[in-house]
């Protein structure tokens, strides 16, 4: 029989090794469907259970491909974490928007797919969100977090992070208690 053919001699029980690389980047307005993607999975997984699943369908649905994209051309502050190519991750940040804290940086969403969470892809995009804001001048980082959110909580405090304040979210009339973490 022409073509078919086995293994060498010699190579069986040998095995493959393939690396994917891992990057962190700057988003580009290529990346909004991907984005897109990762925030609808992300939140579903996050916060079902959590926020009314009517205004969290509605915020999900919000973010589609088209306010990405605007997104990623008004702020260049949107990071996106890669895995052999395919965007898995995201976080978004810039200055803190909370007056009464003294922290001049802030990482407003971090978000990974769920199949991504637990193998330290969540740390290296902190990291690297952190280094940003210090590289723009941003002294001191806070972070929310709904109280609810349990591993966002034990994510956060892993970090570090110290529970320093309280703040209230509300959603179709469900008020949410959120906590502030802060790292100097």
């Amino acid at each position: 029989m022409r073509g078919l053919r086995g293994p060498a001699p010699g190579d069986y029980g040998k095995q493959i090794m393939t690396t994917l690389a891992i990057d962190i980047r700057r988003a580009d307005g290529r990346d909004a469907e991907a984005i897109a993607d990762v925030h609808q999975q992300a939140w579903l997984g996050a916060y079902a259970g959590i926020i009314p699943h009517r205004a969290l369908t509605r915020m999900v649905g919000r973010r589609g491909i088209q306010w990405w994209k605007g997104a990623i051309q008004r702020a260049a502050n949107v990071l996106v974490v890669e895995i052999g190519g395919d965007v898995v991750g995201y976080a978004t940040l810039g200055r803190n928007r909370a007056r009464q804290l003294s922290q001049q940086g802030e990482i407003y969403e971090l978000y990974l797919k769920p199949e991504y969470q637990g193998i330290g892809l969540g740390s290296r995009l902190f990291s690297a969100a952190r280094k940003q804001l210090a590289a723009h001048g941003l002294d001191g980082l806070v972070v929310w977090a709904l109280e609810d959110n349990v591993n966002a909580l034990s994510f956060y405090t892993g970090l570090g992070g110290r529970d320093v304040a309280e703040g209230v979210e509300v959603f179709d009339s469900k008020a949410l208690r959120k906590v502030a973490f802060v790292w100097s």
